[in-house]
């Protein structure tokens, strides 16, 4: 599924039109966004928790050449499924 597949499938549950629906999505991502940003957390309960995780800087190789690199520190989100949601896939 694609954004333009979750637009629909929104706005067939929810009787919204596409573009509100799509309004809709652009703003729960953006919220999601802000909230990382600023919180580092967002729990949703029964679906899931999305995070931020911080990777420390490492010392790598280049695959073609061997030579050693260093790799930076950096943030990158998470998302870890709550029991709803498992149980709902499963």
């Amino acid at each position: 599924m694609n954004k333009s597949d979750l637009v629909a499938e929104v706005s067939s549950l929810s009787g919204l039109t596409k573009s509100d629906a799509s309004k809709a999505v652009d703003g729960i991502f953006d919220a999601i966004t802000h909230a990382l940003k600023k919180n580092g957390e967002i729990r949703f309960v029964g679906f899931g928790t999305f995070t931020v995780v911080k990777r420390a800087a490492s010392e790598g190789r280049n695959p073609r050449t061997g030579e050693k690199i260093k790799i930076p520190a950096s943030k990158l989100p998470k998302f870890r499924a709550g029991k709803g949601l498992k149980e709902a896939v499963a």
